[in-house]
C-alpha cells in the first residue's frame, strides 16, 4: 500500500486550494493494478468545492469502474495532524467504496493509519436502507 499512499500524497500538488490553502490527494487502487487520483478543486462560492475523495472516486466510476474493481483508498491531508474525510465524502465512500475496503489516511509526511469507511462512518445510511 506504500505506492498508494505515495500516490496521494504525490497528488496533492495538483490540488487547487487558494483559499483554504489546504491541500488534500486520494488515490483509489483498483482490482487491475490501476490507481486513480483526484485532488480537491476549490471556488470562491465555497458550496462548489469538490473534495479530492470524490474527485477521484467519481472518476473511476466515470472510467468505467464498479464498487466491485475497489480494493483500496489513500487520503492525503494535513501537514502535522492526519486529515480525515468530511461528512461528505464519508457518505460518498459509503456508496462507492466496499464496506471492508482499507482506507489509508496520511499526513502530507506519510504517517498513517487504516481504517474502513464502517469505523469512519458507524450507523450510516446507504442503498440498502432505501429497500432498492
Amino acid at each position: 500500500m506504500k505506492k498508494l499512499i505515495e500516490a496521494a500524497i504525490a497528488v496533492t500538488k495538483n490540488s487547487y486550494s487558494p483559499y483554504s490553502k489546504y491541500p488534500v490527494g486520494a488515490a483509489v487502487l483498483m482490482k487491475d493494478g490501476t490507481i486513480i487520483t483526484g485532488v480537491n478543486v476549490e471556488n470562491a462560492s465555497f458550496g462548489l468545492t469538490n473534495c479530492a475523495e470524490r474527485t477521484a472516486l467519481f472518476a473511476a466510476v466515470s472510467q468505467g469502474y464498479k464498487k466491485e474493481d475497489i480494493v483500496a483508498m489513500s487520503i492525503a491531508a494535513g501537514e502535522k495532524e492526519i486529515g480525515a474525510p468530511c461528512g461528505a465524502c464519508r457518505q460518498v465512500i459509503n456508496e462507492l467504496v466496499p464496506k471492508k475496503a482499507s482506507l489509508y489516511l496520511t499526513n502530507l509526511h506519510g504517517k498513517h493509519f487504516e481504517s474502513t469507511i464502517e469505523e469512519l462512518l458507524p450507523f450510516s445510511f446507504g442503498p440498502e436502507d432505501l429497500n432498492v
